[in-house]
């Protein structure tokens, strides 16, 4: 039991540094090149910061555990919008650019309809499935990254004080290798995380199905979590809120993308209410409200309230509660 805690602390520590490099990378490249840190919050960081994920589900449904890979996904979704966005909201609320956020907001839920549409008519997801999903992917990036690249529709970036800025400045080398370094640590740090946490939890008893919606979710959105607050500490919350929904998004067509067309999986049906699969009832219902709750009120105002951290904070620990108690 030593050991597994040993490496479960040594990736938190891998996480932290690797997160605190990625975000000065990122920040670094998107001054630049002039580019609005919330296009290179959901593009780059995302990717950076989900790569545990893809690791996570690629590699159990290719062993034939479909449902860590569906389970992974849809709590990783639900743990990055109601635990990790509703810390940086409650803590720190701040203005939000309607016009960068609606492209990953339309994205994601066209492909959560995909999505969730396999799961309520098929109770599986085949290759085919994970094909269009990729697909998706493919084309967000471009559409993010034109955009970004266009400057059409994005707010402009503040300038930087002239005093100060040459000297902090980086040479180019310095913020990729920051960037490819840290999402390195990130990754080795969550897969340390996930597989020692994984071992503790089962000494400890807890179910599987509870650990792939719970501890893994929770474990692969670390670098989500560790991103988001590094970056609200730097003073970078547009790059933590564009982290958070393109991380979401990647969950949906990257994540289960890959998983599924590596090999397809039915839907997990180890948990029931009222006679009906958990999943299509709680699980999924709870990823859609929440994300309903963190961007609409955003879409409308153009700014996060206290009120949206609080709510889906006690949504989560309602949650985390169902899936322990029942």
């Amino acid at each position: 039991m030593l050991v597994p805690v040993l490496l479960f602390l040594l990736g938190l520590l891998l996480l932290i540094k690797g997160g605190d490099w990625f975000v000065d990378g990122a920040t670094g490249i998107a001054r630049r090149f002039h580019i609005p840190e919330i296009i290179v919050g959901a593009t780059v960081v995302s990717i950076g910061t989900t790569l545990p994920e893809v690791m996570v589900s690629s590699a159990s449904a290719v062993k034939g555990a479909g449902g860590i890979a569906y389970g992974n996904a849809i709590g990783s979704v639900i743990c990055n919008t109601a635990l990790i966005a509703a810390l940086t909201v409650a803590v720190k609320p701040g203005k939000v650019d309607r016009k960068s956020l609606k492209t990953p907001v339309i994205f994601f839920f066209a492909s959560a309809a995909f999505y969730l549409f396999n799961a309520y008519a098929f109770g599986r997801f085949d290759r085919w499935a994970g094909i269009v999903l990729l697909a998706v992917f493919l084309v967000y990036m471009i559409v993010t990254v034109r955009q970004g690249l266009s400057g059409k529709d994005l707010p402009a970036e503040e300038p930087a004080d002239e005093e100060v800025e040459p000297a902090r400045k980086k040479p180019l080398w310095q913020e990729i290798l920051l960037l490819v370094v840290g999402a390195a640590l990130i990754a080795v740090g969550a897969d340390l995380l996930v597989d020692n946490g994984t071992i503790i939890a089962e000494k400890l008893g807890v179910p599987q199905s509870v650990i792939a919606l719970t501890f893994v979710a929770l474990g692969t959105s670390l670098p989500e979590l560790v991103t988001a607050i590094t970056s609200l500490a730097k003073g970078h919350g547009a790059l933590s809120l564009g982290n958070i929904v393109g991380a979401n998004l990647f969950n949906l067509v990257l994540v289960s993308g890959m998983a599924v067309t590596l090999s397809p999986f039915a839907l997990p049906d180890g948990k029931t209410v009222a006679g009906i699969n958990a999943s299509l009832v709680v699980d999924a219902p709870v990823m859609l409200g929440v994300m309903l709750i963190l961007t609409v009120p955003a879409l409308i105002r153009g700014k996060m309230a206290r009120w949206q951290g609080i709510l889906l904070l006690t949504i989560y620990a309602a949650f985390c509660v169902f899936q322990f108690a029942l």
